[in-house]
């Protein structure tokens, strides 16, 4: 255990023992990411290339006798008590939906199915990952409480079977149709290592980052934004209007993850020219991350940086539409004004 893991550690069970009156049972904790490229590929069935941060969502935790759950957000000094029975009664912050959804779909997807239910818990929360600076807080909040309760339960499931309940988790009751990667990278993070998940049939591979004498650097514009009220949601609904049209003369696709270069070329001009551009845009991102893990697995960290990673951005900027002024701004100052920087793009949802 690091010095600043045994710091937080000492805290939440501190935290927890003022609130509660004694120890937690366990602490559990899900890292932060940040997308080396292939953003907006995976609700696309596509491919996508994150790694998992040095920042966490953490729990503390402990069983009830009751099925009440009751919360404690210390960074946000608020309270939170629901019943697993009749969770949506209770009038609580907007950050309880998350684990209001895994808690339900845990008892009604999984947990009935072997003959358990899930027991109440104590929880105290706190983490480090930025709040609405895409390096995905929400999912690291959705993998943290889904451990915490099944801890609470004694059981276990596959990582990428825990992954699609988190998300439909975000789907279903916080209202974003995000994808895949996020609660995966959460779950299978591996420290220097990056992971190329397939988004279709959640295969994965560990790729070593090989960065050699390189370091990955995040920079935050301090935009904020709202994933649930913003083009997100849009630019899903404008790649799926691709796929509909494309089946006219495709119709074994299903997603833009079955069209190559060469077969859109031959139909693009039957799209409209935003949902062209939309479509255009996913497909070349694709083989964008295919080229990516080949870079970094060969080590030519010059290639990663200064032709995929800038070609990624344009792409984002371009055609995608979902960049803004600050992150340009701020790529373009890495590439052209910082020495030794090989490569800068926007991360995640813009």
């Amino acid at each position: 255990m690091s010095q600043k893991e045994s710091i937080l550690s000492d805290r939440l069970e501190q935290e927890f023992n003022v609130r509660f009156g004694h120890q937690p049972e366990f602490i559990v904790s899900a890292p932060g990411r940040v997308n080396l490229i292939g953003e907006h590929t995976d609700y696309n069935d596509g491919y996508v290339f994150p790694v998992a941060i040095d920042k966490y969502l953490n729990i503390a935790a402990s069983k009830r006798s009751d099925r009440q759950v009751h919360l404690h957000a210390l960074d946000m000094d608020e309270e939170c008590i629901f019943s697993l029975d009749t969770p949506d009664d209770a009038e609580t912050p907007a950050w309880s939906t998350y684990l209001k959804g895994v808690a339900h779909l845990l008892q009604e997807q999984v947990l009935q199915e072997v003959g358990h239910t899930l027991k109440g818990m104590s929880a105290v929360i706190t983490g480090d990952v930025p709040i609405g600076a895409g390096l995905s807080s929400s999912a690291a909040l959705e993998v943290a409480s889904s451990l915490a309760f099944l801890g609470i339960a004694l059981i276990e499931l596959q990582p990428t079977e825990l992954a699609a309940l988190c998300q439909r988790a975000e789907n279903e009751f916080v209202g974003v149709n995000c994808g895949i990667m996020d609660p995966t990278i959460s779950l299978l993070g591996k420290t220097d290592h990056a992971l190329f998940l397939d988004c279709r049939s959640l295969e994965y591979k560990q790729v070593p980052l090989n960065l050699v004498d390189m370091l990955l650097v995040i920079c935050n514009t301090n935009v904020k934004r709202e994933l649930a009220s913003s083009e997100y949601n849009k630019r899903r609904a404008e790649c799926e209007k691709g796929v509909e049209i494309l089946q006219q003369w495709m119709p074994s696709i299903t997603s833009l993850r079955d069209v190559t270069l060469e077969d859109f070329k031959k139909y693009e001009a039957e799209l409209p020219q935003i949902t062209q551009k939309r479509c255009r845009y996913v497909i070349e991102e694709n083989t964008r991350v295919q080229s990516a893990v080949i870079a970094l697995t060969t080590k030519d960290i010059s290639t990663f940086g200064t032709l995929i990673m800038n070609a990624s951005h344009a792409g984002l900027r371009d055609a995608y539409e979902v960049s803004c002024d600050e992150l340009n701004a701020l790529t373009e100052i890495a590439g052209k004004s910082c020495d030794g920087v090989l490569g800068a793009e926007m991360t995640w949802g813009g």
